[in-house]
């Protein structure tokens, strides 16, 4: 799996996060898991079955969304930490 695509998903996930932890607007959270559901929907199939595991429809239930982004968030993050040697990803 690129480094590249691991970046785009840990910053696109990071913010997307950020604004959805500190938000008290509900029409902004429904925006941001709609945001989310649709970026998972065209994200490396690789990297999201890595992310989502067994967790069926993974960043796409609205019940357990903060707690599925919370998830991606760290593993992208590990993944990150991992970037001074990309062949780890693969």
């Amino acid at each position: 799996m690129k480094k590249q695509i691991v970046d785009i998903a840990y910053c696109f996930l990071h913010q997307k996060l950020q604004v959805y932890a500190h938000s008290a607007l509900e029409w902004q959270r429904d925006d941001i898991e709609m945001a989310v559901a649709d970026f998972v929907s065209q994200m490396n199939s690789d990297l999201y079955k890595v992310l989502a595991g067994e967790t069926p429809d993974f960043l796409q239930t609205h019940s357990r969304f903060e707690t599925d982004l919370k998830h991606a968030v760290l593993i992208l993050n590990l993944f990150q930490d991992l970037s001074p040697h990309p062949e780890r990803l693969q």
